[in-house]
């Protein structure tokens, strides 16, 4: 996942730390104003601003933010003075007398905001991984300002004549390049997407939407944060741990108590282990139920973003918000969107039926499946199909032997290299690399790693930045700081951190997004690194995922924490054999998740207005596709904070139709007959990582594999029929 964030200036930025690709704050397009709208911002003391760390140029290793001497109560008069520095920047371009240029308009409006972007940047990251009650405070009054900025922006009148004026003339300006004219169009696009060309009274009605949808995606994603970490289940019994490995249990022990949450990797691998029923029953109930009722109910909410987003798509000509959202994406429709969806899930629920009809048959009579089962007996199928047990294979993946891997990917394929530095992070646990191509020397960027989950730190794994890539002159360069973030269980004491293979792949996928925003050579922030549309930006993620377990992979970096010893070839092959046990089930519950996003987003705005209870909707949407009671959506509404506080909203398919192109891909490695070819790798390293936005993502991807994407690759990985001769 990316949690990519932006404005214009230092971004294109803000319009991305709002539009979000995982977490952020409100969904691409919501920013929009009026001329009249103007952000309140507090008083300030000037004595105090001059000495406010976030406002400072910073002198630290690789310019990164000086953490330690950043103070919660910096945050506010740094986001006020910010903001009030970006609409001086955006006024001089306005009132500019001379006639509208290329440079007086478009790279000015790309350089604006580079203070609220360092800001906003710091502030966006540390909420997300070291938050607290106060930060959760000042999240619900700062991105309403950010918002608030943003629609000036948009819907100043004047700014957009100027915009327009150097787009309409695009055709005659000779002497700009590739780069330049594609800043011209997207800068363009996203003044009329917003609703620039709109009537006033159109606009003032989008500008409010935008400024509650952003309050209520805060709210959505605080609710649920409070809601999961206020789970705990304190077990003080080890009998009751049965099943449990020595060090999950030890990870999982404080004094004489066991503590369960319902963190993603404490809860699938309880679920995966434990042979205690009643326990999973508990968890299994805690995991989906959350921010399901009480105080930290996100259903309302999730109503209301729905409704929101229908009404502004209609006031901007748009039938539904999927209509709207998925306009430059590569399915184009929600038609195409469902129909694919409806493709693979069709051999998916077929295939999920009968993985549950064998662990049923395995039960016997002894009591009827149900979904809190699910995760326990595939794992008991597996081993007894494939002779083949997950906890074996964990010794394999240290997280420092996975790390050296993944650094060797990158080496061999896009040759580059990461040597560590010693920085201060925003945290402790923090680890830093200094990104060089191999053959010049040159810096390419610093990449942050946050791998360890906390109460402080959201759920799940997710790629960020603290600095963009930009350069403007050649002259001045500025190379970006990536962070990846996952939630591993801290091992006890001094213990290796030992992870399962998904979380491996994980691993490897969020690297792959770092790598995106690494490798950038495009000059302007608002397509540089991981733009592109939602459903190509994973692309680049997923592909490497196939690296991680390609048996010559796996030979050179799974090596056992204790011995050194590679990992077996007869456990490599037991991997391969079982990579599609389960498959119906994992299908299955990403594709509900899908369709369930698009439900929400297809409706209009009479229809959105008609729903009174999430969970109703929710039900009756999965059920008219089939779904059976024992498998959950991945995400149901209340917690699916890609959709309702991230920047999915009619786009979780897209892991899905970007594995179309990462199968395809990597298909083309194989038939070249090596995962290292050079040819292939250097197409890959100019077309899709160093590009950016620079061309629409279909192009991209043609000028990398040299030919348009077929889903029969993807079929075929997930084990199902592709309906080619000769096959099935």
């Amino acid at each position: 996942m990316i949690a990519k964030s932006y404005l214009y200036g230092g971004a294109a930025a803000l319009a991305l730390i709002l539009a979000g690709c995982d977490v952020e704050r409100a969904p691409s397009g919501d920013t929009a104003a009026t001329d009249t709208t103007e952000v309140e911002t507090a008083a300030v003391d000037e004595a105090a601003l001059a000495e406010n760390p976030l406002l400072q140029d910073w002198d630290t290793p690789y310019g990164v933010p000086p953490f330690a001497e950043i103070a919660d109560e910096d945050y506010l008069p740094a986001i006020d003075f910010a903001i009030a520095e970006l609409q001086a920047e955006i006024a001089a371009i306005a009132d500019n007398e001379e006639d509208p240029t290329f440079e007086n308009t478009i790279v000015a409006l790309d350089k604006a905001g580079g203070m609220l972007s360092q800001v906003a940047l710091v502030f966006s990251n540390i909420t997300n991984t070291d938050t607290n009650d106060t930060l959760a405070d000042l999240e619900t009054q700062i991105w309403p300002k950010v918002t608030a900025v943003q629609n000036e922006i948009n819907f100043n009148e004047t700014l957009f004549a100027r915009v327009k004026a150097v787009h309409d003339a695009a055709p005659t300006l000779t002497d700009l390049d590739e780069q330049d004219l594609r800043l011209i169009e997207l800068t363009y696009r996203g003044f009329e997407r917003a609703g620039a060309t709109q009537s006033p009274e159109v606009k003032e009605q989008v500008a409010a939407i935008n400024e509650e949808i952003s309050s209520l995606t805060t709210q959505f994603a605080q609710n649920l944060l409070a809601s999961t970490k206020a789970f705990k289940l304190e077990i003080t019994d080890e009998a009751e741990l049965v099943g449990l490995s020595e060090d999950f249990k030890a990870a999982l022990k404080e004094g004489d108590t066991w503590t369960l949450t319902v963190d993603r990797s404490v809860y699938e691998t309880f679920m995966t282990q434990s042979e205690n029923r009643d326990l999973r029953a508990q968890m299994f109930d805690g995991y989906r139920l959350r921010a399901n009722s009480g105080e930290f109910d996100n259903g309302p909410i999730a109503i209301k973003l729905a409704q929101l987003r229908a009404e502004r798509a209609e006031l901007l000509g748009y039938p539904t918000h999927a209509a709207y959202t998925l306009e430059y994406n590569m399915a184009r429709t929600p038609e195409t969107v469902e129909n694919f969806l409806v493709r693979v899930w069709e051999p998916g629920l077929a295939q999920a039926k009968a993985e549950r009809d064998e662990m049923q048959a395995m039960i016997g009579d002894e009591f009827t499946f149900a979904g809190h089962d699910w995760w326990h007996y595939s794992e008991k199928v597996r081993q007894d199909k494939y002779a083949f047990d997950d906890n074996v294979l964990k010794p394999y993946f240290e997280l420092s032997a996975v790390r050296e891997g993944a650094w060797t990917m990158a080496e061999r394929l896009f040759n580059v290299t990461l040597e560590d530095v010693d920085i201060d992070g925003w945290n402790p646990v923090v680890t830093s690399y200094d990104v060089k191509d191999a053959e010049t020397g040159e810096h390419l960027g610093l990449f942050m790693m946050d791998m360890y989950a906390r109460d402080s730190k959201r759920g799940g794994a997710w790629m960020s930045s603290y600095r963009n890539s930009t350069n403007y002159d050649d002259a001045d360069e500025v190379r970006p700081i990536i962070t990846n973030n996952l939630n591993l269980i801290t091992p006890a004491g001094d213990g290796p951190t030992l992870m399962r293979f998904d979380e491996v792949e994980t691993f490897f996928h969020e690297f792959g997004h770092g790598l995106h925003g690494l490798l950038t050579q495009i000059k302007y922030s608002n397509f540089s690194g991981v733009d592109g549309p939602r459903d190509y930006t994973e692309f680049p993620a997923q592909i490497l995922e196939h690296w991680a377990g390609a048996p010559e992979m796996l030979a050179e970096y799974a090596l056992h924490y204790e011995t050194g010893e590679a990992i077996p070839l007869e456990l490599i092959e037991k991997m391969r054999e079982a990579s599609n046990h389960n498959q119906g089930f994992r299908t299955t519950e990403f594709i509900a998740a899908s369709l369930l996003d698009l439900a929400w987003h297809n409706l209009s705005h009479d229809e959105a207005m008609a729903i009174t209870d999430a969970r109703a909707f929710e039900q009756e949407v999965l059920a008219g596709y089939g779904l059976i009671e024992e498998i959950e959506p991945r995400y149901r509404s209340q917690y699916f904070s890609h959709i309702f506080a991230g920047g999915y909203s009619s786009g979780y398919y897209a892991y899905l139709w970007s594995e179309i192109l990462d199968a395809d891909g990597f298909t083309a490695f194989r038939e070249a007959g090596d995962i290292w070819d050079a040819e292939l790798a250097a197409r890959l390293k100019l077309w899709v990582y160093e590009s950016g936005g620079l061309r629409p993502a279909d192009e991209l991807y043609r000028n990398f594999r040299g030919s348009d994407p077929t889903i029969e690759p993807l079929l075929r990985i997930r084990g199902f029929e592709t309906g080619e001769e000769g096959e099935g």
